[in-house]
Order: structure tokens, then sequence, then C-alpha cells
């Protein structure tokens, strides 16, 4: 896998969007690294200035709210600026965007508002984080399936044909694609978008999967809840190579074409839970499961071949690695109060 080129970056204009949230200043922690000039756009309404501390005072910070803007309110913001990643939005878990739908509709406007930005501004390119959710769950709909998901199974390009979305944050994301090309065929703006798929890692909350397993194991819940049956199966995804994998697609991919940002390999839930236990040093004694509770998909794993011939991007970190660099920040950086808060399963807090 080629290493990221720090030349390229080194004292370049970039614009992040949803900087301080988990993914985003993972992000902005890496190009930083690399010598870019940074500005973060965030409303902090789930990302948190913490997440920005190994960076601070190395960046510009601006408190915006990008759904409740025009476009020409942020072209002061976005002017001057080469690159723009657009990684805010309205987000969580399963249990979150299943619970908000209305909540997780306000994308549309602030894609559109991000998107439009950025072509009043002259911004060069604009790399947008997409999701998996943007593939048809009809695909995800047996658990111990073998296929993986293909960019063209969502494609964009292709409107006359059927299209489908897992819920409406997986439609917003999908929609979000769509514009971004309609920008660049009608502007001849630049850019690409990124579908990650059940990124995990330290700075993430505990609406997400992996962490809310973490939590749930550091909180010793006894008899230990697992939502649905365990069965279900993910492609869990390392933030480090997720921020690679977003940053390569800037350098590399310009008329709009998404790329797939996964492993390729299916985990069953109960089995990461299982490998928590035992890094973590212990085990309930039961686990039962909770079949009321949102699960989403039952199986989803992304092919990755374009990310390989695209941007010569593979994944570096196996599982198992991810989750002692997830489960040491964790430790670290949380109190344990003896019991599990049910509402921050769901809420973003």
């Amino acid at each position: 896998m080629p290493e990221l080129e720090e030349n390229r970056w080194e004292n370049r204009s970039v614009l992040v969007t949803g900087g301080a949230s988990f993914i985003g200043s993972h992000l902005v922690d890496k190009l930083i690294e690399l010598g870019a000039k940074v500005t973060v756009v965030d409303n902090l309404s789930s990302g948190k200035m913490e997440n920005l501390q190994n960076s601070m005072g190395r960046i510009k910070f601006v408190l915006k709210d990008l759904e409740y803007v025009t476009s020409e309110d942020l072209v002061s913001i976005f002017r001057a600026q080469e690159v723009v990643f657009h990684l805010a939005a309205v987000h969580g878990g399963r249990g979150y965007i299943h619970l908000h739908p209305a909540d997780v509709c306000s994308n549309f406007a602030i894609d559109h508002h991000v998107f439009e930005a950025s072509y009043l501004a002259g911004v060069e390119k604009v790399v947008f984080a997409s999701s998996a959710c943007a593939y048809p769950p009809k695909l995800q709909s047996q658990i111990g399936a073998d296929y993986l998901l293909r960019e063209k199974d969502s494609d964009p390009f292709d409107l006359e044909n059927y299209l489908s979305a897992d819920i409406e944050y997986g439609w917003a994301k999908l929609m979000g694609e769509v514009q971004l090309i309609a920008f660049i065929k009608q502007y001849g703006m630049k850019g690409c978008s990124v579908r990650f798929v059940t990124a995990y890692g330290p700075r993430e909350n505990e609406t997400h999967a992996i962490i809310a397993l973490i939590y749930k194991a550091f909180e010793r819940m006894d008899p230990y809840v697992i939502w649905g049956t365990g069965e279900q199966e993910r492609d869990f995804t390392y933030v480090k190579d997720i921020v690679e994998g977003t940053i390569l697609a800037a350098e590399k991919v310009s008329d709009g074409t998404p790329i797939n940002l996964g492993t390729g390999k299916r985990y069953k839930l109960k089995d990461v839970a299982e490998k928590i236990f035992e890094i973590m040093g212990w085990k309930p004694s039961k686990i039962v499961s909770d079949s009321s509770k949102p699960i989403g998909v039952h199986s989803r794993a992304l092919d990755i071949t374009r990310a390989k011939e695209l941007l010569g991007w593979k994944p570096r970190y196996p599982l198992e690695v991810g989750l002692r660099e997830t489960i040491e920040w964790y430790v670290n950086t949380h109190e344990p109060k003896g019991y599990v808060d049910e509402k921050i399963l769901i809420e973003r807090t």
C-alpha cells in the first residue's frame, strides 16, 4: 500500500466539516501530521473539542450548524480552501438512526449547503463521507452470506434504474452522493464519495456497536445483553484505515466515483463480544439476546476491489489490534459507574 504523500498536503488549505467528531477528528490529526493547514467546522452536536486536543493550536475552529445556514453564509469560510472533507451529518449507531428518522433527513440540507458553498467558493475538490447504508437491504438479509457489496449495487450515476438504501439515513447518504455528482456534472466541480462501513476506534460513542459492547463489559454487565441474536455480521473497519483511505481518495479520484472502505471480512457480533471479554480479562456468567432492539441488516461486508485498484489501498489493522487500541483508550478515559445506562446506547451524549 502506498504511503500518503506528505508533500502533497504540506501547507495546503483543507476544511473538514464534522471535524470534531469521531472519524473527523482522526482525519484532522492525520492532515495536520501531513502538514496541511486545517479548518474545522462543527456544531458540536456529537463532536467534542476534546477529540481535537492533539491538534489544538494548529487548527482554525469554526462553530457552525451547517443545517441552519444558507450556502452564501458559508462562502467566506470555504473560500481559499483547496479540499473540503465533508463528514458533518446527523448520525449515530443503529439505535439512534432507527429512532430519529426525521432528524437524519436533515442531512439532505446539510449536504446541499456544503456542496453549493464549495462550488461558490471555488473549492478544488470535495470528498464526501458516505456509508454502507447506501446499499440495498435485500442484498444484506441473509446471515452467513458470502456476497460482498460492490459500488455498482448502488450506482449514483445510474438514475434511470431502481435504487435502494438502508432506512432514511442510508437514503440521505445515497442522495448526498447523487447531489455531489450533480454539482460535478453542472459546474465541473471535482470530488468523490467514500463509503464507510461500521467504523470503530477511539473517540467513538456508545451508540455504535463496538463501543457499546466495550462499555457493557467495562461496567461488568451481567447478564450481558447483546442486541439481536448476536449472529448478525458486520465488516468492522478501524478508524485509522478509514482515514488513510479517505485521504488517498482525495489524492486520486475526482469524477464523483464512490469507493468502498472496508475489510471485506465478516464478524458475528457475538464473536466480537467474546474477543472483547478475552482482551479485557472478564467474562459474564450469562449472555442474553434482546431482539426488541434495532439491529439493522443481517449481514454486511464490502468488496474493496475498487479501493485497491484506484487508491492502492487496503486495510492495515486486523480486528484484534484495533480492538486492543480501542479498549485501551476507553479504559483510560472513562470511570466505571457500576451500571449500564441504556439511554447512552441510543442517544448521543
